[in-house]
């Protein structure tokens, strides 16, 4: 299948399935990144709200340096479904996290795309051997889960399904590092994938300190921004608590804190989410914001992750 596929250096126009958050961060991403885009959503209004927020993206953008060629008028919003994947080099799918809505769409997707081209969903929590049971040709559909905002965090988590071809995850991967993302190819599927998994544990043991009255959102957040987190864009957790064995390393920290691990400090079971817990969760994330819109915080968070991103550049190319 793959003979006339497109080389993935040579991709020059993307068809993006979805246009909401995340669909509209790949759309901005791949702008940025000088390809022309052709999107597609089913709402009334999802032209109007993905220029929005290209808009809202593309100083940022600009902030860390546009590809020769990007320009937002690059992209087109189709009619249909068909007419959006009809001549595309790449298919990245978006949709809400619903197994059903993300069957019958990667059908329809997968019946409309010429049948060389890979395609991607955006999925974060389905396995591909779930989505790609309808499609006619599995062997090109992959796992491409972003990170939002994806036009701006560059990890992308690649993985296939039972049905699909090897060549189909290598070319998406190598894809995806054309077009400037960070890649990790799981050598297996895994439910949550790796990244989620990891900061679905934090999310749940805030959710029970929240619940049970033991830390407010605001001391819960400053507790990564203000601790772990600053250690984290170098060095990840296991790292980290390597350097915490000192000149034993990892070795040492294990045989000395590992019989703390069955200390009773997390609960990975989830809270049940009542209507007190939301509300707490809910009230806490507006006094955090202290009065600033969606815009303003938007703004804020690209213009901090820019300043790490481009520190840790420099600790790179220093080290």
């Amino acid at each position: 299948m793959s003979g006339s596929r497109t080389a993935p250096a040579d991709v020059g126009h993307i068809a993006c399935i979805g246009a909401g958050v995340i669909g509209g961060g790949w759309v901005a991403h791949f702008l940025a990144r000088g390809y022309r885009v052709t999107a597609w959503d089913p709402a009334p209004d999802a032209s109007e709200k993905l220029h929005r927020l290209v808009d809202l993206a593309w100083p940022a953008l600009t902030e860390l340096g546009l590809a020769e060629g990007a320009d937002r008028n690059n992209l087109t919003v189709a009619e249909t479904l068909e007419n959006a994947v009809a001549d595309a080099d790449f298919v990245q799918e978006s949709a809400p996290e619903d197994l059903e809505l993300k069957r019958d769409l990667l059908a329809r997707i997968d019946a409309a795309t010429p049948v060389d081209v890979v395609i991607s969903s955006s999925t974060s929590g389905f396995t591909m051997t779930e989505m790609q049971e309808r499609c006619t040709t599995p062997q090109r559909l992959v796992v491409g889960h972003p990170f939002n905002p994806p036009y701006l965090i560059p990890l992308v988590e690649v993985v296939g399904g039972e049905g699909t071809e090897e060549s189909a995850v290598r070319w998406a991967s190598e894809f995806f590092e054309v077009a400037g993302k960070s890649v990790i190819t799981m050598d297996r599927e895994v439910p949550g994938f790796i990244a989620n998994r990891l900061q679905e544990a934090i999310w749940r043991e805030a959710l029970h300190m929240v619940a049970n009255g033991e830390a407010t959102v605001e001391q819960i957040d400053t507790s990564i921004t203000e601790g772990p987190g600053l250690r984290w864009p170098l060095f990840g957790p296991c790292l980290t608590f390597h350097l915490a064995g000192g000149e034993g390393g990892m070795a040492h920290m294990l045989d000395h804190f590992g019989p703390s691990l069955k200390a009773p400090w997390t609960r990975l079971e989830a809270p049940e989410l009542t209507g007190e817990l939301r509300d707490r969760m809910v009230s806490g994330c507006e006094q955090a914001a202290d009065g600033r819109d969606n815009a303003e915080l938007v703004a804020q968070r690209d213009s901090a992750v820019i300043a790490v991103m481009r520190a840790m550049q420099q600790l790179k190319e220093a080290g």
